[in-house]
C-alpha cells in the first residue's frame, strides 16, 4: 500500500483549516476593492459597513434601547422612591436654613412642627410631580436625540482596522475554535477517505 495514503488526513486537515482561516480573513480583507481577474474582491465588513451600521442602528434605536423602556424605568414608582430621600433632605435644609436667610421674618414663625408639616406636604406633591417631570424630560430628549442616527454614524465612522480589532477582542477564542473544528473535520474526512479506499481495494 502506498505510504503517501496516510498523509491524506493531514493534507485534508490543513486544507480545511486554510479554507476557514481565509474565510475569516475575508471578513475584513481586503479593505478596498481589488480587481482579481474578472471580479472585484473586498472584505465583507468594509463592503457592507454602511448597511451593517444602518441595521444595527435600527435594532438599537427600535428594539434594544427604546425611549419607551427608558420612560418606564425612570418613572417606575420604586425608582422614584429612591430619589425622594435626597429631595427630602434638600427641602429640610431649605426650610431650616436657606428660607431663614432669604426671608428672616418668615423664618421667625416657622418651628420644627411647621417644618415637618411643610415637608410632608412638599414630599407628597413631589411624589406625584416627579413621574410627570421625568416623562416630559424623556419626551424632550426623544425629540432632540436620535439614537438610531447616532449609532449609524458611530459604526459607519469606524475604520476597518478599529472594527476588526473590536471583533477580534470579542471573538478571538471563537475564531480559533472554528479553525480547530475545521481542521479536525478535515482530518476526520481524510481518515474516512483512507478507510473507504482500503475497503474498495
Amino acid at each position: 500500500m502506498n505510504p503517501w495514503l496516510y498523509t491524506i488526513p493531514f493534507i485534508s486537515a490543513f486544507i480545511h483549516w486554510l479554507t476557514i482561516w481565509m474565510a475569516l480573513k475575508l471578513l475584513f480583507h481586503p479593505r478596498k476593492p481589488r480587481q482579481i481577474l474578472w471580479f472585484k474582491l473586498q472584505g465583507v465588513f468594509p463592503k457592507k459597513q454602511t448597511q451593517i451600521a444602518e441595521n444595527l442602528g435600527r435594532i438599537v434605536g427600535q428594539e434594544l434601547l427604546s425611549f419607551g423602556d427608558i420612560e418606564k424605568t425612570i418613572t417606575n414608582p420604586d425608582n422614584i422612591k429612591k430619589i425622594l430621600p435626597l429631595a427630602e433632605e434638600h427641602i429640610d435644609n431649605f426650610l431650616r436654613n436657606k428660607l431663614k436667610k432669604s426671608m428672616p421674618v418668615v423664618g421667625m414663625f416657622i418651628g420644627d412642627k411647621t417644618i415637618t408639616e411643610l415637608k410632608t406636604v412638599f414630599m407628597q406633591e413631589l411624589e406625584e410631580l416627579f413621574p410627570v417631570i421625568m416623562k416630559n424630560y424623556v419626551s424632550n430628549i426623544k425629540n432632540e436625540l436620535d439614537l438610531e442616527r447616532i449609532v449609524v454614524e458611530k459604526i459607519a465612522g469606524f475604520s476597518s482596522d478599529k472594527l476588526e480589532e473590536m471583533l477580534n477582542q470579542i471573538l478571538t477564542k471563537e475564531f480559533r475554535f472554528v479553525e480547530v473544528i475545521g481542521a479536525a473535520l478535515g482530518f476526520f474526512i481524510g481518515v474516512l477517505q483512507i478507510f473507504l479506499t482500503l475497503i474498495m481495494k
